[in-house]
């Protein structure tokens, strides 16, 4: 179930990386093509023709994400995805990021669903968001990780995740699902 859901989280943000409007703001574009028509709209001073301009492009952005051409999210939809693929290694998408703080895009806090030691006696943590995440240094814990416990991660140097439990001294740590 974890590992269906991380994937499906990984799709949707690789769809959307791929997409049209995910390309357009890459390139700095700012909008989707339906969307800035749809704002443009109200520049139009004939009321007759300003409604047919909103109801054409209305229907024209309805159907392009009834057919997935065009994605709409809202920000708490944005801040899921993001949270769900932090520590995920992929493309920039500044698409879900607006809005944010760049403490918000480093730092991660949540609560400790499982928690076992691998074969080699390191770390491998379940959260309640679904993300796995393993020990990857020797780092001991004086207290054994158990569900219910807090979390929390920060981006550290070089790529790499710093994972603390309970206010223990923070161990290395990488994504794994």
């Amino acid at each position: 179930m974890i590992l269906k859901r991380s994937f499906s989280v990984l799709a949707a943000i690789l769809a959307l990386s791929a997409s049209g409007a995910a390309n357009a703001q890459a390139r700095g574009e700012g909008r989707a093509a339906l969307v800035q028509k749809l704002a443009d709209c109200r520049k139009l001073t004939d009321n007759t023709v300003r409604l047919a301009c909103y109801d054409q492009t209305a229907e024209a952005l309805d159907q392009a994400e009834a057919k997935g051409d065009i994605v709409v999210v809202d920000r708490e939809q944005a801040r899921k995805v993001r949270r769900q693929a932090f520590g995920f290694s992929l493309p920039s998408i500044t698409l879900f990021e607006k809005g944010e703080t760049q403490e918000a895009l480093e730092n991660v806090a949540d609560t400790v669903t499982t928690a076992r030691q691998n074969s080699m006696g390191q770390w491998v943590i379940e959260l309640k968001d679904g993300g796995t995440w393993a020990q990857i240094d020797a780092s001991e814990l004086f207290k054994t990780p158990k569900a219910g416990m807090t979390a929390k991660i920060r981006k550290a140097s070089m790529g790499s995740f710093l994972m603390t439990i309970d206010n223990q001294r923070a161990f290395r740590a990488r994504r794994v699902e």
